[in-house]
């Protein structure tokens, strides 16, 4: 007996060290416990799909196991990207440009394919591969965390694009197309987030247990929904997210974390993801000679209204690009400069500065090739730049101009022009719409419809799970690396069964993917931008809320093999479609 009390003291000591141990766990070791908590899962999942499981018993281990990704993704996303895009990216072919190829999608959303609405015994091969696929990227995962040092300034960045992350595609559909668990996901990533503020090194303090408490009361208010589709967005991003993520910001300068030392598309110094000082133009440049400044945006007006770039004066970047349209022109397609119709419709310049590619069909990477690519264009200006180098030069008018926007240039080139030009596009966002105003202080509060249409937008309709909040266009959130492209089947003839004939990015790769595909333009100002569709098929924001709502060409019964767009009826009410055009008006900016 005596014995065995000398021991209990030693047992009990062994304990309290171990689980003092256990408490003190920084990031980077509670982390690593997470992602073997997550490996456990799969593998669970992986046992139950080598069974005769029933369709529910399939479901349930899916969703455990991604609800225990969702504890994890703030870090995965941010610190292995490489894997991350495979772990849950769309099920969609993805595009390598450099490589001029197409890799095949893998993970969680390919999985979701296979057993929902319900699982076919003819897939458990295919089910078993996939799953083998998802924990062999889990696996490069644990690896690369484990020679990784996690410090505060990085988890702090990662915890801020983890909250823009729920925003822009953990509560619209986007990681959980089929399911519609994307609210409970977002909810587990939500909680996930205090544990690993708290393992900070820094004394508690009034603003870290009001950021938690915003933290905790946000993930409390996704048990308010119903279903996917009755989720109050518009509430829970002005009311709890936004709060967080100033809150976020509050706590970096309260404990003076230093900012990350990169280029983001989204500035460090923002304090949400709404408001005019937000995105970071500079992102979407091709290097750092481009950068933006004001100057040379007051140059490239200038060179936006002068003639003298098109053959014989003709034209003028202002010729199809009305300011008072949202730099459009109100065509269907306009004429070139021997009156034939163009091609394609005129797209809008606002926000045209962030994205990641030029054209319906993305064929140039940056707005500097895309001036020069119009004014050497002999349908559109049939110009050349570098001809008018010495004009410009020697014109009075210009000279100050340049030498303001180009104060250490010994002489005028034409990269410069191009650069004005972008510049000054790149000057037209002005992130002061109504939308935008309802999201920020002082607010403007969008009607109960126009907060109706918001919802519709980012759940029910989809639509936000390709032209992302709150840039409403494809370049893909967070991040803004990548801007995308889709098939939705648009026909020739407004009602018509035939699409239309432009090849768009096929013409440039010849991939099969990628026949009738385009990409996806930003919806802000889009009241304006009437008639829509890369062929301007559609004259009104009704006409174009009935097409989705139909499934798009193929739903409509247009032969297109590989759309992109979800074919099945959206089954809007036309409650639904009416308050979705209201809430797309509220994207027109100010004057």
């Amino acid at each position: 007996m005596k014995s065995l009390l000398k021991i209990l003291p030693l047992f009990t000591l062994f304990f309290l060290s171990c689980q003092k141990e256990y408490e003190t766990l920084g990031p980077k070791e509670e982390l690593l416990q997470q992602i073997a908590q997550l490996n456990q899962e799969i593998e669970a999942f992986e046992q139950i799909a080598q069974k005769n499981a029933s369709n529910k018993q399939l479901q349930q281990s899916f969703e455990k196991s991604r609800l225990a990704y969702k504890k994890i993704e703030w870090a995965v996303e941010y610190f292995t990207p490489e894997p991350a895009r495979f772990i849950n990216g769309p099920a969609l072919d993805e595009l390598e440009v450099e490589e001029n190829k197409f890799l095949n999608p893998s993970g969680f959303q390919v999985i979701e394919e296979l057993i929902y609405p319900t699982f076919s015994a003819k897939e458990k091969a295919t089910l078993q591969r996939e799953i083998a696929v998802l924990k062999g990227l889990i696996m490069q995962v644990k690896e690369h965390v484990s020679a990784i040092t996690i410090s505060p300034d990085y988890v702090v960045d990662a915890v801020k694009m983890q909250m823009y992350r729920i925003i822009t595609l953990g509560i619209t559909g986007f990681d959980s197309p089929i399911a519609n668990n994307s609210i409970p996901e977002a909810q587990a990533s939500l909680l996930a987030l205090p544990s690993v503020i708290e393992k900070l090194p820094q004394e508690p303090s009034q603003i870290q247990n009001s950021l938690l408490d915003r933290i905790r009361k946000a993930a409390a208010f996704c048990n308010s929904a119903k279903d996917f589709n009755s989720f109050d967005r518009t509430l829970f991003i002005k009311n709890y997210l936004n709060p967080i993520s100033k809150n976020l910001q509050e706590f970096q300068q309260h404990y003076k974390i230093a900012n990350v030392a990169k280029t983001n598309a989204v500035l460090q110094t923002a304090s949400s993801l709404f408001g005019s000082k937000v995105f970071n133009v500079d992102a979407f440049i091709p290097s750092q000679e481009y950068a933006y400044t004001s100057a040379k945006a007051q140059l490239g007006k200038e060179l936006f209204y002068d003639t003298s770039f098109s053959k014989e004066g003709a034209r003028s970047c202002a010729s199809c690009h009305n300011p008072e349209l949202a730099f459009t022109d109100g065509l269907k397609t306009n004429l070139s400069l021997n009156g034939s119709r163009l091609l394609r419709n005129t797209p809008t310049l606002t926000y045209a500065g962030l994205q990641n590619a030029q054209f319906w069909d993305m064929r140039q990477t940056d707005l500097e090739k895309q001036s020069l690519d119009v004014i050497q264009n002999k349908d559109e200006m049939h110009g050349n730049i570098r001809d008018n180098i010495k004009n410009i030069s020697s014109n009075p008018s210009y000279k100050k101009l340049i030498q303001k926007a180009f104060p250490k240039s010994k002489k005028l080139e034409e990269w410069q022009l191009q650069n004005a030009l972008a510049s000054y596009v790149r000057s037209l966002n002005k992130f002061n719409s109504k939308f935008d105003q309802h999201f920020t202080e002082p607010a403007t509060a969008l009607s109960a419809e126009e907060q109706l249409g918001f919802n519709v937008f980012a759940g029910k309709g989809k639509c936000a799970t390709c032209h992302f909040i709150p840039l409403f266009n494809g370049t893909v959130p967070p991040a803004y690396k990548k801007t995308e492209q889709e098939v939705i089947g648009t026909p020739q003839i407004k009602n018509g069964k035939k699409i239309d004939p432009d090849l768009g990015r096929y013409a440039q790769y010849k991939m099969p993917q990628l026949l009738h595909a385009f990409k996806t333009p930003t919806l802000r100002n889009v009241a304006l931008t009437a008639p829509y569709m890369h062929n301007g098929v559609f004259k009104s924001l009704e006409e174009v809320v009935v097409f989705y709502n139909e499934g798009g060409g193929a739903g409509t019964g247009i032969a297109v093999y590989n759309q992109t767009l979800p074919t099945d009826k959206l089954n809007l009410t036309d409650k639904e479609q009416k308050a979705l055009v209201a809430f797309m008006k509220t994207l027109s900016d100010s004057k």
